[in-house]
């Protein structure tokens, strides 16, 4: 398992689907996944911290998990399958360690919300010559915090309206 970290969040014109692009902590290999909104909008949320007045699912699962007394030791996304990534949640209770199954979205925002490494396995991971790295970096755009930054649901979803197909270069159906 490689530790990968969330480099980029954008819009496939052709699926209309949300993809969420993992980058190897400290390397250039790339793991592209397709999400949906609700999971893409949770994502965001957390990455600028933006917070509402109810829990959302993903803020449940956090108070599952340290209301029962456990700590989220890391998620890994563990293999595909039939175009469908399979992911593990891997929660401690005391000496206890717990796998969960779960898709790598709902585990990728879990995450973040928790502090959490995400893994990848190594298969999963795609190598990029340094043309191609720096076509997907000049064309996608990263979602991250900056030290001052807070979305107000009305900036998030202006935001997320406007991810265009070329945010993903390389990564177009």
């Amino acid at each position: 398992m490689i530790e990968v970290v969330v480099s980029r969040l954008g819009l496939d014109s052709t699926t209309q689907s949300y993809v969420i692009v993992l980058q190897e902590k400290g390397g250039n290999r790339l793991l592209p996944i397709w999400i949906g909104q609700p999971e893409a909008e949770s994502i965001v949320m957390e990455m600028h911290k933006i917070r509402r007045a109810r829990p959302l699912t993903h803020d449940l699962c956090k108070s599952l998990i340290l209301g029962l007394g456990g700590a989220l030791r890391r998620v890994q996304i563990t293999r595909m399958e039939k175009s469908t990534y399979f992911a593990e949640l891997h929660i401690a209770r005391g000496e206890e360690v717990v796998q969960v199954d779960a898709r790598p979205s709902d585990s990728i925002a879990i995450a973040l919300r928790l502090a959490a490494p995400i893994f990848a396995s190594e298969v999963l991971l795609t190598a990029l010559d340094s043309e191609e790295e720096e076509s997907v970096t000049e064309t996608t755009t990263e979602i991250g915090p900056t030290s001052e930054s807070e979305l107000t649901p009305e900036q998030l979803k202006e935001y997320l309206e406007h991810l265009r197909p070329e945010d993903f270069g390389k990564f177009n159906l």
